[in-house]
């Protein structure tokens, strides 16, 4: 009988089939072990989710100092308003924004002879779109960045209460109000800010020691305590064409939320200087009431 020729080449190619064969069997089952693994990590990942913030929407800003407040934070030196013109003061004026759940705002202005006050509030609410971050440490980090660029001195907080200003009696004895010691030292004399020439010095401190200052220098910029979970005061002083002004701003945050409180008060006679107690005093009630009307 005659053999069949053995053809080297051909065994070769089937060899190489059944190999390839193999590898695809073994390939497929290998990616639905990756794929079932990529969906257990999703699951895991979706469960350690850090949690959102307090807050899931914002309240409408300018409703939410109270009539008392603002009269208070807006004197009209004697002035009498009419009915319209006082609702329209009172009501203030929203800031323009692009979503009243992420921000929002409001300020007040009041003119007189005098000078002027300013008012305003910006809240801010923080969404985290990170996973592995709260809304909380979000918002605490933004915070920290605003008390950073304010160059608020660490240590030395106070207990965020505001402090009562100086008596009437007091103001008379060679000082003013703010703790700064008359021209001459005489009652009613004019103050003068710390520079040549009488001017007010940017940033330059309300309050000398020795001359009926709060020994623990309560004006000065500083971290306050008791005031939500985080919070500072800033107070600078500055002199521009049309007059004097002092701007005091306190900044705090809430779970997720950062309120921005501007208040300051212009003078047009430069050698009057804006009270700082008075303005911080004010400040930080506003402040307060603003935490408590939050956490409702």
């Amino acid at each position: 009988m005659a053999r069949k020729s053995f053809v080297p080449g051909a065994a070769l190619v089937a060899a190489a089939a059944l190999a390839a064969g193999l590898a695809g069997c073994s390939g497929g089952s290998s990616s639905g072990a990756d794929a079932a693994d990529a969906k257990s990590g999703d699951a895991a990942a979706a469960t350690q989710s850090a949690e959102p913030g307090r807050y899931q929407t914002l309240p409408e800003a300018c409703g939410l100092p109270s009539r008392s407040t603002l009269h208070a934070m807006l004197p009209g030196d004697g002035q009498r308003l009419s009915s319209a013109d006082a609702q329209k003061l009172y009501a203030g004026q929203a800031d323009i924004t692009y979503d009243t759940d992420r921000r929002v705002g409001c300020h007040w202005t009041r003119e007189t002879t005098e000078g002027t006050r300013h008012l305003s509030l910006d809240i801010q609410r923080v969404v985290s779109y990170d996973a592995s971050v709260s809304d909380d440490d979000k918002a605490q980090g933004i915070y920290d960045g605003k008390e950073l660029a304010a160059q608020i001195p660490s240590g030395g907080a106070d207990s965020g209460a505001p402090t009562p200003s100086p008596s009437a009696k007091d103001k008379g004895k060679g000082t003013t109000a703010d703790g700064v010691a008359n021209a001459a030292g005489k009652p009613g004399g004019k103050a003068t800010a710390a520079g040549k020439g009488g001017k007010a010095t940017p940033g330059a401190p309300s309050s000398a020691p020795g001359t009926g200052a709060d020994p623990g220098g309560s004006t000065a910029p500083r971290v306050l305590d008791g005031l939500g979970d985080a919070a500072f005061l800033d107070d600078k002083l500055a002199t521009a064409d049309s007059g004097v002004h002092r701007d005091v701003t306190v900044v705090f945050r809430t779970s997720n939320v950062i309120v921005t409180l501007t208040y300051d008060q212009w003078s047009t006679d430069k050698t009057m200087l804006p009270e700082s107690q008075e303005l911080q005093d004010k400040a930080r009630s506003l402040a307060g009431e603003l935490v408590d009307s939050l956490s409702e």
